[in-house]
């Protein structure tokens, strides 16, 4: 089979790494059409052997992108188109239906109650997608959560299929060795309590107000894993709060790393941490915590669908917190004193295992060619 993933970027992002991983575990012929931002994603799945096309869209409205895109998915004889993001979902149904490929499946990463890939939802926003959504065969949701919003927006829920983010929970194992270097190359003493968060410094994450709790907890160290327009704020929050000192933004980091990646990977940036923090209220998924809970942290997280749609005894160490700054420093100052061992992995690392979610999207490619899924065991 012969599969053309159509995504629109590929700088660090959850997406996109997720996409990569995905690749990585799909049996099938793939290849990859970026509509703009050919970044360290890219770089990485061509490492991989997967090539990868930019297609150089400059913007929403390029109208001129679009037989451009049809002309690569007509010459390559695919048998499933399958999109990724809102933009390369509009753009990509319509350039497979053109084409003339009938199998287009599209993965909604990011849709929340209020905003879709961090940006408000508008009246507009919903009627395009869903009249490009009928273009294609299904539609892929990252959770059970994300499914029902698209249900609320209009998708038919017989075209809806719930494939969840996943990761290779084998290379989150903790080590003690890897965390003490992990420290030592970061400049973190061997016996601080760090607090960790892993995101895009977006303002709907709300990481300053992780800033602003570390500043309250005597001791604590915050290790941001993660780049984005908040960058500055952020670091000027934790001057305001006299925590310039204790507050390591270390930068973004792509995982898996590719053989030029440099400095730690993020299973050893975790490793480095005490704790892990999800200060977002509106999330699609939380891949991010389910990596932590992998690398046995303790969690507190504010919204989490991947977490909240599990019975309660899948992610013992994951604890759902209100979103203000005392509630956070409260539970902060309970996880220091408890000094609490690491976890084992929980029954949540293993439901979202990558290799699992392969199979499922296999299932659906299978379906949508020939009319027969295989089993997803």
């Amino acid at each position: 089979m012969k599969v053309l993933h159509i995504i629109t970027g590929l700088g660090i992002g959850g997406a996109e790494q997720q996409l990569r991983l995905l690749l990585r575990h799909l049996p099938v012929r793939s290849e990859v059409v970026t509509l703009t931002n050919p970044g360290a994603v890219a770089n990485g799945i061509v490492a991989d052997g997967v090539p990868v096309v930019h297609l150089g869209m400059t913007g929403n409205r390029d109208l001129g992108a679009l037989p451009r895109l049809a002309g690569i998915v007509r010459r390559g004889r695919y048998d499933v188109v399958h999109t990724h993001l809102y933009r390369a979902c509009v753009y990509g149904r319509i350039a497979a239906r053109l084409a003339g490929v009938r199998a287009v499946l599209a993965t909604e990463h990011s849709l929340g109650d209020t905003q879709i890939e961090g940006r408000p939802l508008s009246a507009g926003t919903r009627a395009l997608y869903r009249a490009t959504e009928r273009l294609g065969t299904s539609t892929v949701a990252v959770s059970p959560s994300v499914a029902r919003r698209l249900e609320k927006w209009g998708v038919a829920p017989s075209r809806i299929h719930v494939v969840p983010n996943g990761i290779e929970r084998a290379r989150f194992g903790h080590d003690e060795d890897v965390r003490r270097m992990t420290r030592k190359v970061l400049g973190l003493p061997e016996d601080a309590f760090v607090v960790g968060g892993v995101g895009r410094l977006a303002p709907g994450k709300r990481f300053d107000r992780l800033v602003r709790a570390v500043a309250s907890v005597p001791e604590a160290r915050l290790l941001l894993v993660g780049e984005g327009e908040e960058r500055e704020r952020l670091l000027a929050v934790a001057r305001e709060c006299g925590a310039a000192d204790r507050v390591l933004l270390a930068g973004a980091c792509e995982d898996p790393p590719s053989v030029t990646s440099a400095g730690p990977g993020l299973p050893s940036l975790l490793a480095a941490m005490d704790t892990f923090v999800s200060t977002s209220p509106d999330e699609s998924f939380g891949l991010a915590v389910v990596e932590a809970l992998a690398a046995g942290l303790p969690v507190l997280y504010v919204a989490c669908p991947a977490i909240d749609d599990l019975p309660p005894d899948a992610a013992p160490g994951a604890r759902r917190i209100g979103p203000s700054v005392p509630e956070l420093v409260s539970a902060l100052r309970g996880i220091r004193d408890a000094r609490l061992a690491r976890l084992p992995q929980p029954e949540a690392a293993r439901r979202y295992d990558i290799a699992h979610s392969a199979r499922q999207l296999m299932s659906l490619y299978e379906q949508a060619v020939h009319g027969t899924p295989l089993l997803a065991k």
